[in-house]
């Protein structure tokens, strides 16, 4: 059979991006969107609309094609069913009235055009404009990891949201570009909600919360709907509610995305260990972080994963989220070991998590019956960090608290105070 290839459809392919495998994926999710139910195309489906042995893809494919790229079937090539598409649609007659209309009506709009200099065609919004906000969220990563907590990281997460929906309204852009910066201003309100739970304003978080998931629904993104309940959960433990806490990370845990990529079951077990220790459920506390080790050591670290998962999951973290859950269970001794195996696999940019990690290693040394020990970690921790960061601060002062507690009038409280002190000048 002769075909002629579809080269205005390739032309579009290549323009916006687009792999044979990626177009097929898209257009199934529109399809879900549109029908309640996986489309079922692969790239031999869009390989066969490319070479021309299918000229007018089946309704639904044609549908969701035309969401996809925000444009009708015969702008991208197709031809309807009934017209070859080696010949042209037959000859009008050509009406001279006809004619004469449609001269005088270009004559107007030109006319129009002229008197108003300041319009201009809509503005094309592309995948550049995405990866532009993408690289700002790269750098919001960054600043978390270093400083973490703190009100102007999450006022600047809260305006890049802002900016990439208000590029939904800048100008005209296919389905693909749209779902992108809905997941662009997800991520950045998912990190405004980070920095406020981190900062340990709850009810902001919330807030930030309630507009993520609704920004995540709009983009389809498994990965930033992850993130979103993930987060949720663990801004739950932080305030003591662990039914809470489990509820949210539950539905972070059963998105198909973990089923797809172990690394991500890894930090939702890891982070429903952590869960279990605030609930003082010991069995589940080993059981969820057994499994989650065992994820881990089976995902492929070559596998693509966002910017935000790359930055912070790995040995070190599930390595801190054990500290965290056997420090709350009372499991001192094991505790310290994790915190120790973290230290010395953090990687440089942790230095928010480093704080963290050193201030629960003098909590459990201090708990295991070791004053001098335990005092002379806790004076490692930055004084930015101690000062500066809601959560380090808060427990720097219970660790004194309990400092005073156990050693009292002791030359290592002296010191103690001598050291915190030099914090607060500091400060």
């Amino acid at each position: 059979m002769d075909t002629t290839r579809n080269t205005v459809f390739e032309a579009w392919m290549t323009e916006h991006g687009y792999s044979s495998n990626s177009l097929a994926e898209a257009v199934n999710r529109a399809i879900e969107r549109l029908t309640g139910r996986p489309g079922g195309l692969d790239g031999s489906s869009v390989r066969a609309w490319k070479a021309g042995r299918v000229t007018w893809p089946k309704s639904a494919s044609r549908k969701a094609l035309e969401d996809v790229s925000g444009l009708p079937a015969v702008a991208l090539g197709f031809v309807p069913r009934g017209r070859p598409s080696s010949t042209p649609a037959p000859p009008q007659q050509e009406d001279p009235d006809m004619k004469r209309r449609a001269l005088v009506g270009s004559i107007a709009a030109a006319a129009a055009a002229a008197a108003a200099p300041g319009t201009a065609s809509p503005r094309r919004i592309g995948m550049s404009d995405v990866n532009r906000l993408n690289k700002r969220f790269a750098e919001i990563i960054a600043s978390d990891h270093r400083h973490g907590g703190q009100l102007g990281i999450e006022q600047r997460a809260a305006s890049l949201a802002d900016e990439a929906l208000n590029l939904q309204n800048a100008g005209s852009a296919t389905q693909r570009v749209r779902s992108n910066l809905y997941a662009s201003a997800a991520a950045f309100r998912s990190s405004a909600m980070w920095a406020a739970i981190d900062g340990r304003r709850y009810d902001v978080a919330k807030a930030h919360m309630r507009e993520a998931q609704a920004l995540a629904e709009m983009s389809g993104d498994q990965a930033i709907k992850f993130r979103i309940w993930s987060h949720a959960g663990t801004m739950y433990r932080h305030l003591g509610r662990p039914a809470d806490a489990s509820a949210a990370n539950d539905v972070a845990r059963n998105l198909h995305l973990t089923r797809r990529d172990p690394m991500f079951a890894s930090l939702g077990l890891a982070r429903q260990g952590a869960i279990h220790g605030t609930a003082q459920d010991r069995t589940g506390t080993r059981r969820a972080f057994d499994q989650a080790q065992d994820a881990m050591l089976r995902a492929d670290p070559a596998d693509y994963r966002p910017v935000w998962m790359l930055a912070f999951y790995d040995q070190a973290e599930l390595d801190s989220l054990a500290l965290s859950a056997h420090l709350a269970l009372g499991n001192y001794s094991t505790a310290e070991y994790h915190a120790h195996r973290c230290l010395s696999a953090l990687r440089p940019h942790m230095v928010r998590s480093r704080a963290i990690t050193t201030t629960r290693l003098a909590h459990a040394q201090l708990a295991q019956g070791a004053p001098d020990a335990a005092t002379a970690t806790a004076m490692k921790v930055p004084a930015e960090a101690a000062t500066q960061h809601a959560r380090v601060t808060r427990m720097l002062q219970e660790f004194g608290a309990a400092l005073r507690a156990t050693a009292p009038g002791t030359s290592t409280v002296q010191t103690w105070t001598e050291h915190t002190a030099t914090w607060r000048m500091t400060a």
